[in-house]
């Protein structure tokens, strides 16, 4: 087992997931004017610091992704935020990309940004405590797209991503994001989510990558937000289980899933489900932001000071979303 391997199971085992609290300053500031919150540093670092000193850290959160920013800063008791992740047992880790940005001779696509630099950025963070990092590739689904330039591209980033994270000995979060957004059916979104995972792997083996090493963040395969006919969670779990048991090769540890615009519910209930019907040999669990944060954020939001029964709210629901990972969920837990 090497390091890597041993970084990427010690996130992902035992129920355990991935807090995804890496919003850019952009992204923070929507969230928070939705709840009538001032998004200042200091509010940012109040939220954040309330969910990573909470007891579910220790017990369902393996890794938690950071934004530069946040790794910057120092709590109340002026620790590092690293500090104060570690001593909940939890690893942290750091979002590197600097964002999607229009693909050249396809411009209604993207290419993910922010190699240049990435080796001396990569040792500063390690330097700061970070384990693990994250890059998301983003892809759209209509009748043209995502082009063979799309899918391309940005698994040719990712890749080379990955090795200039291994290089500096970090575990690389693969994230190939195929969007909800759409009237696309669950087809589609299987047909055009293989294809993309699959250039990924080519890829990332051409690249060298140690896949024992890595954590895929792929989505599940639903049919588009815009979609007449929705889908079932059983027929969500039994077709994104068959997605990537034919896509990811069985060297990689494990699934992190992202929630895509699901609500908390929706996407434990379908994380849960993928689990009862996972008949791989892949971890397979959750990398949520907005899926584990959105109730404490509006119960925060009415007395920013309150950390305890914020606390609380997040507890619950990454309690929730741990026992779904393990396939133990149900709708009764949720009273």
């Amino acid at each position: 087992m090497t390091e890597l391997n041993k970084i990427a199971l010690n996130i992902l085992s035992n129920g355990k997931g991935i807090l995804a609290a890496d919003e850019s300053n952009g992204t923070m500031k929507k969230r928070l004017d939705a709840v009538k919150v001032a998004s200042t540093s200091k509010n940012r670092l109040l939220f954040r610091e309330t969910l990573f000193t909470s007891s579910a850290m220790k017990n369902c959160i393996g890794g938690v992704i950071l934004f530069d920013e946040t790794i910057n800063q120092k709590t109340s008791l002026n620790k590092t935020i690293a500090e104060t992740i570690i001593n909940s047992q939890t690893t942290p880790g750091i979002k590197v990309d600097t964002g999607a940005k229009p693909l050249a001779n396809s411009s209604l696509e993207t290419i993910t940004e922010g190699l240049d630099g990435l080796r001396e950025r990569l040792k500063k963070y390690y330097s700061l405590g970070a384990r693990f990092t994250k890059w998301r590739g983003v892809y759209t689904i209509t009748k043209e797209y995502p082009s063979k330039l799309s899918i391309h591209s940005n698994a040719h980033a990712l890749a080379r991503y990955s090795a200039l994270a291994q290089e500096c000995g970090m575990v690389p979060i693969v994230e190939p994001e195929v969007l909800m957004d759409g009237d696309h059916s669950a087809e589609d979104c299987f047909i055009k989510t293989s294809e993309v995972i699959k250039k990924c792997f080519d890829e990332l083996i051409l690249h060298k990558i140690d896949l024992t090493g890595i954590i895929l963040k792929p989505n599940m395969i639903l049919a588009g937000a815009q979609s007449k006919k929705k889908t079932s969670g059983d027929e969500i779990s039994i077709n994104t289980v068959k997605c990537l048991k034919e896509s990811v090769p069985s060297e990689v540890p494990g699934i992190a899933f992202l929630s895509g615009g699901q609500t908390e519910i929706e996407a434990t209930e379908n994380l849960n489900l993928i689990n009862k019907n996972n008949n791989t040999n892949f971890i397979m669990t959750y990398s949520y932001g907005r899926a584990l944060q959105q109730s404490a954020l509006k119960f925060w939001s009415k007395d920013i000071n309150n950390i305890k029964e914020t606390q609380n709210i997040f507890n619950h629901r990454a309690n929730m979303c741990s026992l779904a990972a393990q396939g133990k969920w149900s709708k009764e837990f949720e009273n």
